[in-house]
């Protein structure tokens, strides 16, 4: 068998079908598993990959059909527990399907650097583009930068970017964690919510005050974060006035774990106690949750199904089946009163 010598040119299709005495049509098709290949034919081929070292790449897979089997993913903020979630959860999901990610990073909030970032992807001839923490400035730009290729926002019944939304799927987790605080007794409750600008904080928020509609209630007071557990514990002193007035919220629903902890936090620091003096329910499930003390009561969202749903929409399979719904995971950061 041939060596890879140091400064050798790298093998190409060109070289395995001279080699195998076919086409790089043939070549192609044996790539990408045909299945009218004859079988002395593909044996021919595969022996000729063996011999010259030929390594299986995107572009040869294109050669001849419709797809690079990549997958294209823009993210942002992948300093927070979701997205980071979403990105490995994708990973996985691809893999199985057969398919690889191609990861952009872009700043959510500037739609040109969300345009630059699908650009990218989209010369490297991705079959599709996940999003990840969608802000809602920039889908608009999205949408039209990449037209021609199905994009998906992780964490949204929206199927495709640019069709009609049928809401987000943290609407059922926030009514989750609302119905909960309801059924314990409480009825002033308030909002700790993400950036206004992410499709998600949108959602959740509709998610609460519809849960709390339905009960003949509104909340008593909100706030907003950036999603960080320094967010959260900013804004404890405000809340913990708020909690400490006569007719000030006796729990409050935080739009994710890590400004929960923050908010946990800072409230311990002002002698304001969780669950004693307010109930606290988070978003997320962060692996780390039951480690909080006290330990978080929050929400979970079924990352890996979220990400087979994309892949499945973006592979055009059937994906009415979905994640599993969210779930509510009781601690102890919230009582009865």
């Amino acid at each position: 068998m041939s060596e890879a010598m140091p400064g050798r040119a790298r093998v190409g299709v060109r070289d395995v079908a001279a080699a195998a005495g076919v086409s790089t049509q043939t070549v192609s098709r044996v790539i990408n598993d045909h299945p009218h290949i004859r079988p002395e034919t593909r044996d021919r081929v595969l022996a000729a990959m063996a011999e010259l070292g030929y390594r299986v790449n995107n572009a040869a897979r294109t050669l001849g059909t419709a797809t690079t089997r990549t997958i294209g993913v823009i993210a942002s903020d992948t300093d927070l527990y979701g997205p980071a979630a979403g990105i490995g959860a994708l990973e996985r999901a691809a893999r199985a399907a057969g398919r690889w990610i191609a990861t952009a990073y872009a700043d959510g909030s500037d739609a040109g650097s969300v345009t630059a970032a699908a650009d990218h992807l989209l010369a490297q001839g991705v079959d599709g583009i996940v999003v990840v923490a969608p802000h809602t400035a920039a889908l608009d730009a999205l949408a039209a930068a990449s037209a021609g290729v199905p994009v998906v926002p992780l964490h949204s019944r929206l199927e495709v970017v640019g069709e009609p939304d049928g809401g987000d799927r943290g609407d059922e987790g926030a009514a989750l964690a609302v119905d909960h605080l309801l059924d314990a007794g409480h009825r002033r409750i308030a909002q700790l919510s993400g950036p206004a600008a992410w499709l998600e904080a949108v959602a959740r928020d509709a998610g609460a005050e519809a849960a709390l509609v339905r009960r003949g209630l509104e909340l008593v007071s909100r706030w907003r974060g950036d999603w960080s557990a320094a967010s959260g514990a900013a804004l404890a002193p405000e809340i913990a006035a708020a909690v400490g007035a006569a007719s000030g919220p006796t729990a409050v629903v935080v739009a994710n774990d890590q400004m929960a902890l923050g908010l946990i936090s800072g409230l311990a620091e002002l002698g304001v106690g969780v669950p004693a003096d307010v109930s606290i329910v988070g978003f997320d499930d962060h692996p780390d949750a039951a480690f909080y003390r006290p330990a978080l009561t929050t929400v979970r969202l079924d990352i890996a199904g979220e990400a087979q749903r994309c892949v499945r929409i973006l592979l055009g399979a059937d994906a009415s089946a979905g994640p599993e719904p969210a779930r509510l995971v009781v601690r102890d950061s919230t009582r009865r009163v």
